[in-house]
């Protein structure tokens, strides 16, 4: 058996086809296919889950415990496995202690620096961490800002304790929060807490020394502001769920620290200096910036180690994030950021014979930036290591030394291994890859007229220079511009702003549990179950399986989960509803002679033939349009692709009605023989009257606007500005504009002006 290959035999994981191949080793292979064609499932859940389970497996059943734990993929024999690097688009969280430069431990280099050479000394590299009891800021502990409570917000002072003066939810008339109030007998509970005295509002907000008691359970009393202040005043709020941080949010006022102003470190660590800064004035320069500092410093010591730092900073440089802060939080770094981000922490190491798997490493780079990245893709393999990526750009489909093309469509008529080769025989195949390749959509050569324009003045929020632009309204608009140059500033946060009633559809993961599925997501569940209901005269949360309809044994998942303490943990199908979800009395209601189970487990084109309610046929129509027509409606939405996921987004608003859409990155996760379809949507959403607004990379979909703004030149403080405003023709020719020059080259024509 060749030892230079990694040999998958019968891989059946979700629409996997029993597949079997062999990838080379030491070489860049490329997964290709339309979004849910199986790559994912091949790539990610069987290969990077196995090979991740059988390294975990090398350490103690004790160690185990506090490692993720990877199901065993359905697959009968993976063989010649490296140990793996999983580079995903997953958000890099950490909280709000976590910066680029913490993250990537580039922040670590900079505080040794300070430690050795800056002055006057202020004593070793943690007293320089904002992270560190020595080295934080005592009053905003680290975080840069402090968030305080407002009062006038959480109490409504004309109600009582009964009528529900605590607006915040967790503190609701019952709850047991507010049972700790209720209940302490300070208070005349009837009483509006404008009529207080001055030592009951005392009381109720800074507290008294007393138990509460709840029959035989008694707890300290404490205020409102002393236990809002405790639970959630101390928590990370970047930790939060979204939910919880709307919440938080809405009763509390955040300003930057007084003491600090914002720098997160104490009085010590911000007076040590060197060459006139001290470590958060360079941590707030950008990359590129900070390069051209640290090269200026002359002392031997500070030299070296400075040139250390510049090598690690180079490599954010190359691969398109020189307009980063070290001091960016990384919860605010976009999935392609953050993907870009994890590769900087790998490309410093001297690791060989690793497995190197990235998730589209291409999402959010201008066609300028791509270079870069396969560059660096060379040189992880080069090194001696096996690169395998999911990808649907074409100049990283390009580099590869091979690709598997999986298809021949998605879902259930996907999972096959339809193609295995050179791009050079790709490109020359009959599959939707190889077409695809083959050719461009041309330039649109009659573009629609505005209808008007929605004009955005002076904008400086961020590194936008004081822009001001024109959006014609009723026709399509694209904006583009290399990574960081303030595309998603000018568009998501000042249009947004200002257009609060544009329909925006964002890069953001649908809430994937296994609790929610199309159905439930796309809002279409609620007119099932009425449908259900109708037809049976039952109760509609019968038709739920999240509510009264569901199988008591799993819960209404399907699937009943056994943890073997040190083992893996086993997940299998539940043996009392057979993986129905539903109690077995709910499955003998009929609809049109199919039962709710039945009508889940349809796909959307399936269920476009079945249902003739009206407001379900919209939905399902707008799914089908898509490219999701292969979905089922009670798929578990974890089961996803991200390309799936934003497609599932843009279905569920396009029944709405609505006059501004605005689409971020709509092609994330899409293959480029649905490129077409995308357009033909919006294409159709412009000639019913609407204006539509897309922050794009992909040189088709320029191509194909009425009106393209280029942002640039480059990110971060060289860019904000308005680089080119006119159409994709005149686009070709702008001097001084990446994407004039690449959209050119795509289209066969030679640009003018070289950027």
């Amino acid at each position: 058996m060749r030892q230079d290959q990694i040999i998958i035999r019968g891989a059946r994981e979700h629409n996997l086809k029993n597949v079997s191949l062999a990838i080379p080793k030491r070489q860049i292979t490329v997964f290709t296919g339309v979004s849910g064609s199986g790559k994912s499932s091949l790539v990610f859940d069987t290969i990077a889950a196995e090979a991740q389970r059988q390294l975990n497996e090398t350490f103690t059943t004790f160690v185990q415990g506090f490692l993720p734990h990877y199901g065993q993929p359905d697959v009968d024999e993976i063989v010649h496995l490296n140990a793996p690097i999983i580079i995903d688009q997953k958000r890099v969280g950490g909280g709000a202690r976590s910066t680029v430069g913490t993250y990537t431990d580039i922040a670590a280099l900079l505080r040794l620096l300070f430690s050795r050479v800056g002055q006057p000394a202020a004593g070793p590299a943690f007293a320089f961490s904002f992270n560190t009891p020595q080295g934080m800021c005592p009053e905003c502990e680290g975080i840069g800002k402090t968030v305080q409570l407002d009062l006038d917000r959480l109490l409504d002072r004309s109600k009582s304790l009964n009528g529900g003066a605590i607006l915040h939810p967790d503190f609701k008339v019952g709850k047991w929060m507010w049972k700790l109030y209720a209940l302490s007998g300070l208070f005349d509970n009837d009483k509006p807490i404008r009529d207080y005295s001055d030592d009951e509002l005392q009381a109720l907000l800074y507290g008294a020394d007393l138990k509460v008691s709840f029959g035989e359970f008694s707890a300290s009393y404490e205020g409102l502001v002393e236990r809002f202040t405790r639970v959630y005043l101390k928590k990370d709020t970047a930790a939060m769920s979204e939910r919880n941080r709307a919440v938080f949010e809405q009763f509390t006022t955040s300003q930057i620290c007084p003491r600090c102003q914002g720098a997160r470190l104490n009085a010590a660590a911000l007076a040590c200096r060197i060459n006139g800064r001290n470590i958060a004035e360079l941590a707030d320069l950008e990359v590129t910036e900070l390069i051209t500092f640290l090269e200026g410093l002359t002392d031997p010591l500070a030299a070296r180690l400075a040139a250390a730092l510049v090598e690690r900073l180079r490599h954010l440089v190359e691969i398109g994030l020189g307009y980063l802060t070290l001091s960016r939080e990384t919860a605010t770094l976009s999935g392609g950021e953050s993907q870009r981000v994890k590769m900087v922490r790998h490309l410093g190491n001297s690791l060989t014979e690793m497995l190197y798997i990235l998730d589209e490493p291409s999402v959010g780079l201008h066609a300028r930036d791509v270079a870069r990245l396969t560059g660096l893709l060379r040189k992880l393999r080069d090194k001696g290591n096996t690169v395998l990526v999911v990808e649907h750009d074409p100049d990283v489909i390009a580099i590869a030394d091979h690709v598997v093309d999986i298809g021949p469509r998605a879902g259930v008529h996907g999972g096959e291994v339809v193609f295995e080769g050179s791009y050079a025989d790709l490109i020359r195949a009959a599959t939707l890859t190889g077409r695809a390749l083959a050719g461009h959509l041309p330039l649109k050569d009659r573009v629609r007229q505005p209808t008007g324009y929605l004009t955005i003045r002076d904008a400086t929020l961020h590194n936008l220079q004081h822009i001001t632009v024109d959006i014609p309204t009723g026709v399509l608009t694209v904006v583009t511009g290399v990574a960081g140059s303030g595309k998603s500033t000018l568009i998501n946060e000042v249009f947004l702003t200002q257009h609060p009633e544009a329909i925006a559809i964002d890069q953001a993961r649908v809430g994937a549990n296994s609790r929610s599925a199309p159905a439930t997501y796309t809002g279409i569940m609620d007119e099932i179950r009425q449908a259900f209901a109708r037809a049976s005269g039952a109760n509609p949360s019968l038709f739920s399986f999240n509510s009264a309809g569901s199988c008591p044994t799993c819960n209404g998942l399907g699937i009943v989960y056994m943890d073997l303490a040190f083992m893996e943990g086993i997940t299998t199908t539940c043996e009392h509803c057979e993986g129905k979800r539903f109690r077995a009395e709910v499955l003998e209601y009929r609809l049109r002679g199919k039962s709710i189970s039945d009508v889940l487990e349809m796909t959307v084109e399936e269920a476009l033939a079945f249902f003739s309610e009206k407001r379900i046929r919209p939905v399902l129509q707008a799914m089908y349009d898509v490219g999701l027509s292969y979905l089922r409606l009670g798929q578990p939405l974890s089961t996803l692709s991200g390309g799936e996921g934003q497609r599932l987004k843009l279905a569920t608003e396009l029944h709405k009605r609505g006059s501004i859409y605005v689409m971020d990155e709509p092609t994330t996760g899409m293959h480029l023989s649905d490129i077409g379809l995308l357009m033909a949507i919006v294409n159709r959403l412009v000639d019913a009257g609407n204006t539509v607004i897309l922050i794009e990379h992909h040189l088709d979909v320029i191509g194909q606007a009425d009106w393209v703004i280029d942002m640039g030149p480059e990110g971060g403080s060289k860019g904000g500005r308005v680089v080119f405003s006119g159409t994709p023709a005149a686009l070709c020719q702008a001097e001084g504009s990446y994407t004039g020059v690449h959209l050119a080259r795509a289209v066969g024509q030679r640009p003018t002006h070289p950027a």
